[in-house]
């Protein structure tokens, strides 16, 4: 008997025993599910919580000079020279990644703003920014309109404030745009009120004056500036690559001696962000736990129908091996039957996985989550299908091949 007819009495014999073989793969369905499904829900609550994050700039990363805090005074210490204004440009011009580049300059982290009798707490920060400033940061505009490139270009004196600040300068009667403000002495129309962004680092980047680059470097006057270079890149996955490539050209504009440590520091925005990878790791391992419980009570249970399946066909057994069936031919039809099994109870809980997974995905981020393809999981799936059959059939596969065709003729 060749493999081909052998396959064929295997499949023969699973159809003539439709409701024990759509009860069995049922069982492996139901394990595949609870593997593959935590999986895949898993994976979309994490997709999930890489576009709410790429919202608030978790998709972005600074250069700026080492910093330190002292421990008992709580000052800041710059260890490296500032980025100048000259290495901030040819940064700027010479990064060829794929990334939005943009460039910062804090004026003042303490300004007061004032609009007629009114004025803030002397906590508002003042940034020059250039153009791609806001795409880089995320932000988005309430009301009024952004900068444009005239604006940025003729160094025009026009502002766009945050949402916090623009209820406490204007409350809900007064309209922001077109009015003036005061900042640090000079007199600035205002665009512009920034969307409420919240911010990853309680930085307060609702409570914000922006100012066109050119603009804020008069605005410092004398003083010497500190020059921020943010970048975004398009996915969270590719900014391990795009730091490295920041890294390289930072430290030729720097003029860094070979094998001496960066004068600079590359900050990530997306530490929480890392965090919660690692929880969602964890999870994973979890329900790959509980799925392989799951598959490992399934495969018992194929276990022993299967040895039902051969003490039922003990005579039929016999018979084949009288016309010539050898032990190997025996053992490979009973695997051959255990495996399909399994895998008809795959297809169906990989199906089952994917369509519950990303419903409680779904449910869980309030819909805002895209849906997921686990090819990774799906494959895994497939290949846990084939050795939970290869586990469950081979001892009765084994037992059959064993049997002796003169007992196995009269049994009855």
């Amino acid at each position: 008997m060749n493999i081909l007819e052998n396959i064929r009495e295997g499949w023969r014999s699973i159809l003539s025993n439709r409701l024990r073989t759509i009860l069995t793969a049922l069982i492996i369905a139901i394990g595949i599910t609870s593997l593959v499904g935590t999986l895949t829900a898993i994976d979309g609550i994490q997709a999930s919580l890489n576009s709410s994050f790429e919202g608030l700039g978790a998709n972005t990363f600074s250069i700026g000079p080492r910093q330190e805090t002292r421990r008992f005074s709580g000052r800041v210490i710059q260890k490296d020279r500032a980025i100048d204004y000259h290495e901030a440009l040819a940064f700027k011009k010479r990064y060829k990644y794929g990334a939005t580049i943009t460039i910062s300059a804090p004026i003042t982290g303490a300004g007061q703003v004032k609009y007629g009798s009114k004025k803030t707490n002397p906590n508002v920060q003042v940034l020059g920014i250039d153009e791609g400033y806001l795409p880089v940061k995320s932000y988005k505009m309430a009301q009024g309109r952004a900068f444009t490139a005239n604006d940025i270009d003729l160094s025009l004196n026009v502002a766009l404030i945050g949402s916090e600040l623009a209820g406490t300068l204007f409350g809900k009667n007064i309209n922001p745009i077109g009015q003036v403000i005061r900042v640090m002495g000079g007199q600035f129309r205002v665009l512009g009120v920034l969307a409420k962004k919240g911010s990853l680092s309680g930085a307060g980047d609702d409570r914000i004056v922006l100012v066109p680059f050119e603009t804020g470097r008069q605005l410092a006057g004398d003083r010497a500036l500190t020059f921020n270079i943010s970048a975004s890149v398009t996915q969270i996955n590719d900014q391990d690559m795009a730091v490295g490539e920041a890294t390289g050209l930072m430290r030729q504009i720097r003029h860094d001696p070979l094998g001496q440590p960066d004068s600079f520091e590359i900050q990530r925005d997306n530490a929480l962000l890392d965090d919660i990878a690692d929880t969602t790791g964890y999870l994973r391992w979890g329900g790959f736990g509980i799925g392989a419980i799951t598959l490992l009570g399934a495969a018992i249970a194929l276990m022993n129908i299967m040895l039902v399946s051969v003490t039922e066909r003990t005579r039929e057994i016999g018979i084949r091996k009288s016309l010539g069936a050898t032990p190997s031919r025996i053992r490979q039809q009973f695997l051959f039957e255990a495996i399909v099994i399994c895998l008809l109870g795959g297809v169906v809980g990989i199906l089952l996985s994917l369509m519950l997974g990303n419903v409680v995905a779904s449910a869980i981020s309030n819909g805002a989550g895209r849906f997921v393809v686990p090819w990774l999981w799906m494959v895994l799936g497939v290949v846990v299908c084939i050795a939970v059959g290869l586990f469950s059939g081979i001892y009765p596969a084994i037992r059959a091949s064993r049997l002796d065709p003169i007992e196995a003729l009269r049994y009855e």
